[in-house]
């Protein structure tokens, strides 16, 4: 039996119906193709033009190294602009002493991460004119980083005025409340920390937030709890300093070190987990070089 007409497909009907769906529901167009595109690649770029302008190892020309370091708007190019000198002096590239004076003018600086990489670029090269005396001045600083890094750049001077600054920096720093009020958010036990992290956030009168951060990096020791109530100076935390921080501590020690500095020095041979084999093994050859200096 055959099929009647009306069962037979209608080919040129499908084709219609598919040329219709298609116009309905047509793909990107150019425009749009492109401003997908357009976008892409600023989402790709952005991340790259940041990291551009924060890298430090970027090598900057003469000129860009002497505007930088009069950007007074921009703390991180200072700093970029100090690494690159000190990594000059180290070159023993005379180039980097026409940058001398700025160095000078530099450890006045408010903004405390300038004045910390600055005294220890001053300590790449004792024959620098004001270096010496402006270091000596430092020691002084209202940050303990700052304090640190200068008596650690005097060890080259042969100068060993900066010794209680250089075993401060193998000592917890405690974080004490600027105000009266209560704990209302804080970091972990044990969770490491970059100078000024946040440890903790302090409500005081009017509901209103303080913020309390770490002077040093580290980890941090201890620290009140959420809930907690605390008096103005009470110590909140306590932060124990950074693996690097100890090692240039104790590396100037075995220097300078004196019979009555064993004690913090000892505290780091001890096998304990927050304690690394490197710094173990530096504390055992300071204390060694001290015994040895101390008997002759």
């Amino acid at each position: 039996m055959s099929s009647s007409p009306d069962a037979q497909p209608d080919n040129s009907s499908t084709a219609e119906i598919a040329s219709i769906a298609s116009k309905r529901s047509p793909g990107m167009s150019r425009t749009q193709k492109l401003l997908f595109f357009v976008t892409a690649w600023l989402i790709c770029l952005m991340p790259f033009l940041f990291w551009w302008n924060t890298w430090f190892g970027r090598k900057l020309s003469d000129q860009q190294l002497t505007e930088y370091l009069h950007d007074t708007k921009k703390p991180r190019h200072i700093q970029q602009a100090l690494v690159q000198v000190g990594e000059r002096i180290t070159r023993q590239d005379a180039t980097a002493k026409q940058w001398y004076p700025d160095l000078v003018r530099l450890a006045a600086d408010p903004v405390e991460e300038v004045r910390n990489t600055d005294a220890w670029v001053m300590g790449q090269d004792t024959s620098g004119a004001g270096f010496h005396d402006t270091l000596l001045k430092l020691l002084a600083d209202p940050s303990p980083m700052v304090r640190g890094n200068a008596a650690l750049s005097l060890v080259r001077f042969g100068d060993t005025t900066g010794r209680p600054q250089i075993l401060a920096l193998l000592q917890p720093a405690e974080v004490t409340s600027p105000e009266s009020g209560r704990i209302v958010d804080a970091d972990r036990t044990g969770t490491p920390i970059h100078q000024n992290g946040l440890i903790a956030k302090l409500e005081v009168g009017n509901k209103q937030i303080a913020e309390i951060r770490s002077p040093i990096p580290g980890r941090i020791r201890t620290v009140e709890g959420p809930g907690a109530n605390v008096t103005a100076g009470k110590v909140v935390a306590v932060i124990e300093p950074a693996d690097e921080q100890v090692w240039e501590a104790l590396r100037a020690l075995y220097l300078i070190g004196q019979p009555d500095d064993l004690g913090a020095v000892q505290s780091y041979e001890r096998e304990l987990p927050d304690v690394s084999d490197r710094i173990r093994q530096q504390a055992v050859e300071t204390e060694k070089a001290i015994r040895i200096r101390s008997a002759s």
